[in-house]
């Protein structure tokens, strides 16, 4: 099957502020934005998913998606008592540990990449088993960030090696086996 995964919109937050699963306003780009994607994008699929989260969500149905399905394995990074704070307001008692093994320490009250990546690769897992040719899911950089580890079994603590901004579209084949995946194109 076809996989189109494309990052959401370019958020209005200033870079030193953490935020994960946290509702943030999008840019004034927006539907700008969204025109770029529509101009690029098949509008075709068997399926369309998305994460929960409001940016997510307004691109899906701004590209007019129909029967979009909300899936929480999609959402990004939960930061937990972090959410919406300034890196540097963030004690270095709790913020260091994190800092030295992102992988598989917690935010405060939040979730490590390795579990992040579990439910992505979960969600993958489960998108392998069905019977379809085309899909679009609408999710995050951590989400795809996830989905290349997946896709090259690349160790976890080197995914923030791999660049992805707003408005990028990872397409790939996910085949009925592992041995059959292969990248198609990043743009």
């Amino acid at each position: 099957m076809e996989v189109y995964v494309i990052r959401h919109t370019a958020v209005d937050v200033p870079k030193d502020v953490c935020y994960g699963q946290s509702d943030v306003p999008l840019k004034s780009t927006f539907n700008e934005e969204v025109e770029a994607y529509r101009k690029t994008l098949p509008t075709d699929f068997d399926l369309v998913f998305s994460s929960p989260a409001e940016r997510c969500v307004k691109l899906s149905e701004a590209l007019d998606y129909q029967d979009i399905t909300f899936d929480a394995r999609l959402y990004e990074l939960n930061f937990g008592d972090w959410e919406g704070k300034k890196w540097s307001e963030i004690d270095p008692l709790e913020l260091n540990p994190w800092m030295d093994d992102f992988v598989n320490e917690k935010a405060t009250n939040g979730e490590s990449l390795a579990e992040m990546f579990t439910r992505v690769k979960s969600f993958l897992d489960d998108l392998r088993d069905r019977e379809i040719e085309k899909v679009m899911v609408v999710a995050h950089s951590g989400v795809l960030r996830c989905i290349w580890a997946y896709l090259l079994s690349i160790p976890l603590k080197s995914i923030f090696k791999l660049p992805v901004g707003f408005g990028e579209t990872l397409v790939f084949n996910l085949g009925k086996e592992v041995d059959y995946d292969r990248i198609i194109q990043m743009k």
